[in-house]
């Protein structure tokens, strides 16, 4: 599985870009279809709360997952989208079964 990490301006900490590959690496676990994980880091409006956006795009063979979240800090909006996707994984594995 490929990880690219980018973030919107503003260079991430190396603790960061790990806690990130780490929860990330864990998708792995629920399908090995996964080909490209592109993760989105952005920090939108810096004086007010609420304010770190995390996007997680993983590519599948003719599927795409997709979750967003805006929290307070980052790990907690990755934490969010992982939870996110996992539910869009395992609902992907049941039709998939079904058929």
């Amino acid at each position: 599985m490929d990880i690219k990490i980018q973030a919107v301006r503003f260079e991430p900490t190396e603790k960061l870009v790990d806690f990130i590959e780490k929860k990330v690496s864990k998708l792995s676990k629920f399908s090995d279809e996964i080909g490209k994980v592109e993760v989105s880091l952005k920090v939108v409006k810096p004086e007010t709360a609420l304010n770190k956006e995390v996007s997680i795009k993983a590519a599948m063979p003719g599927k795409e997952l997709y979750a967003q979240e805006t929290c307070d800090t980052f790990e907690e909006a990755i934490d969010k989208n992982m939870d996110s996707l996992t539910r869009q994984l395992s609902k992907y594995k049941e039709k998939q079964k079904n058929r």
